[in-house]
């Protein structure tokens, strides 16, 4: 199990087919999703993009599935 080390900066949430683009502490990301969640991966773009961002940064939740994934367990 990966422990939350610290808040993060994340904005700038976005797919493109089963990447998640992403900016955290003014870096940018591009991950493939589909080796963090299958369930994420095969959702339809509009559960993708109804996320809910933690308020001190540490995860993504998505309630319609209800999956959720840490910045630092993407290796951000």
């Amino acid at each position: 199990m990966t422990a939350v080390n610290e808040a993060h900066t994340a904005k700038n949430i976005r797919f493109e087919n089963n990447f998640i683009l992403l900016t955290v502490d003014d870096k940018n990301y591009k991950i493939d999703v589909s080796n963090f969640s299958k369930k994420l991966a095969s959702s339809p773009d509009s559960v993708k993009n109804n996320y809910i961002l933690s308020p001190s940064g540490y995860g993504i939740h998505w309630p319609d599935i209800d999956e959720d994934l840490s910045i630092d367990g993407l290796n951000c």
